[in-house]
């Protein structure tokens, strides 16, 4: 079975843009890797990697040009993401490397991604006699410090209970004890603003920027989504802290 058992219906298995198109892409390309290729998963993993850390820096590229490589990368990096794990479905090669590595790859390049965007709004290749703005270099290193954190908060609390001799959670458990935390905790599901330092999100987000500064002819665009997408990760980070921390996942 080249899908888990409801896979493709669990929102939180599956990310809309898999279910949207790119599962349909990816298992024609599975396919043909998997009976005419002798690449295994892991390599496939590892070319995802590289693709998101690629996005990354393509996004330093001046102009429209480096948003649009950006963009069209993270559609590269996502359809490896579907593939890798298709492949090792395919031919039963599953592995907890795999998993890691899955993972590393995930944290690498959101990170990268958000990074280069404060690169990008700092204007490295600036007009003669001009200068570097380093502070948005800053906003975006900070960006990417908060997608880690939001992804490692997460991963963590399977390994606390995997050290406390607890099986992995359940998705009930999710749900926060505090009333509040629990309200705020729906209102920002609602909103999915939180969706916006995920990789796929924020490239589109970067890219649209990108066209708006063409239009403007200048950077205040992507500089304003450098401070929107810092602001995001920073206050979701310790939301998500938060819901963790008051829910029972960690009982």
């Amino acid at each position: 079975m080249i899908h888990p058992e409801g896979m493709l219906q669990r929102r939180s298995a599956e990310h809309w843009a898999g279910r949207l198109y790119m599962r349909r892409i990816s298992l024609r390309i599975t396919r043909v890797l998997s009976t005419a290729t002798a690449i295994t998963p892991n390599g496939l993993t590892y070319l995802m990697m590289l693709t998101g850390i690629l996005a990354g820096l393509a996004l330093i590229v001046p102009g429209l040009t480096g948003a649009v490589l950006g963009a069209v990368l993270i559609q590269v990096y996502l359809l490896l993401d579907c593939v890798d794990g298709e492949v090792a479905r395919w031919r039963r090669q599953t592995s907890l490397t795999g998993v890691y590595l899955d993972r590393v790859g995930h944290y690498m390049s959101e990170a990268a991604l958000l990074t280069g965007l404060g690169l990008r709004a700092a204007d490295l290749f600036h007009r003669e006699g001009a200068h570097a703005a380093w502070q948005w270099a800053f906003l975006g290193t900070l960006a990417a410090l908060g997608a880690i954190l939001i992804k490692s908060e997460t991963d963590l609390v399977d390994v606390a209970r995997a050290r406390s001799g607890l099986t992995a959670v359940e998705d009930s458990a999710s749900v926060p004890r505090s009333t509040a935390v629990a309200k705020a905790r729906r209102a920002a599901s609602l909103l999915k603003f939180h969706r916006l330092v995920g990789a796929v999100e924020a490239s589109l987000f970067i890219l649209a920027a990108g066209i708006a500064d063409a239009v403007r002819g200048d950077l205040f665009f992507t500089r304003l989504a450098v401070v929107v997408l810092a602001a995001i990760a920073v206050l979701q980070t310790v939301l998500h802290l938060l819901s963790i921390v008051l829910s029972s996942r960690l009982r």
